[in-house]
């Protein structure tokens, strides 16, 4: 099933998709009011709620290798950072290049919603508490990540986290093609097969030390082929069997 979040008559709306018919519900996952819009010229949102988003970075190993990280040994933990609620922002919107960075860098990833409170998972359990899938796009602000105490401006500022463009409910993460284009040219092309630290993992490890609500949402790392934005770019990022998600800078 996808589930979409949109605004209609001036309220945020849950639904779901089928085809080219939105249905929507009375509330996330609960029964269809009867109304009904067509996705063309629909108002969408970014597919969560979250009180956090939590964040995998280094999480393949040939981006490792071009932000020339790679002196040592491989990762024996997934290096975990946060975004806010503030980060969120909605498919086919447009985010503001910063004036405060001098190099302004996409990331695309997979992105999952959880769908009920999760703490201490186990490898057994921990899919089941996904409510679903989506695409991600961890903007960075990327001279600030060096110099900062840690990445606050420069992953975990306003709109830096465009989410989108619905959630797919039945997916397995485990193999799924990740690619992100700038203005229709291919930069990143990679599988979640080849995460360092798989999804499973990933909830695992995180849930030990945080409990994940739902609607918060995990991203789950980026491959090689980072670069810059600059202003009139249109970056899409997609993902296997969900779809694509559409971001303009301004």
């Amino acid at each position: 099933m996808r589930i979409v979040h949109v605004t209609h008559q001036g309220e945020a709306r849950w639904g779901t998709l089928s085809g080219d018919t939105i249905t929507l519900t009375g509330s996330l996952g609960g029964a269809p009011t009867g109304e009904t819009l067509p996705l063309e010229g629909a108002a969408l949102l970014p597919p969560a709620t979250p009180s956090k988003v939590v964040c995998v970075g280094r999480n393949y190993l040939d981006h490792i290798r071009e932000l020339g990280n790679d002196t040592g040994d491989l990762p024996k933990e997934p290096g975990i950072f946060l975004k806010g609620p503030n980060t969120l922002a909605e498919p086919g919107g447009a985010v503001d290049r910063p004036d405060w960075t001098e190099n302004f860098h996409f990331e695309g990833e997979l992105a999952l919603v959880i769908g009920k409170q999760a703490k201490d998972l186990t490898p057994q359990n921990a899919l089941s508490h996904v409510l679903g899938y989506t695409c991600g796009l961890d903007l960075t602000a990327r001279d600030r990540q060096k110099t900062d105490l840690q990445w606050f401006r420069a992953k975990a500022a306003d709109r830096f986290c465009p989410l989108g463009p619905w959630l797919e409910t039945d997916l397995d993460p485990r193999d799924l093609r990740v690619q992100t284009r700038v203005n229709g040219e291919t930069k990143q092309d990679s599988r979640t097969s080849l995460m360092i630290f798989p999804v499973i993992e990933i909830l695992t490890y995180v849930t030990r030390f945080v409990t994940l609500e739902p609607g918060d949402v995990v991203l789950t790392g980026t491959p090689e082929g980072v670069g810059p934005l600059v202003p009139g770019d249109t970056v899409e990022v997609e993902v296997e069997g969900i779809g694509v998600l559409t971001t303009h800078i301004r």
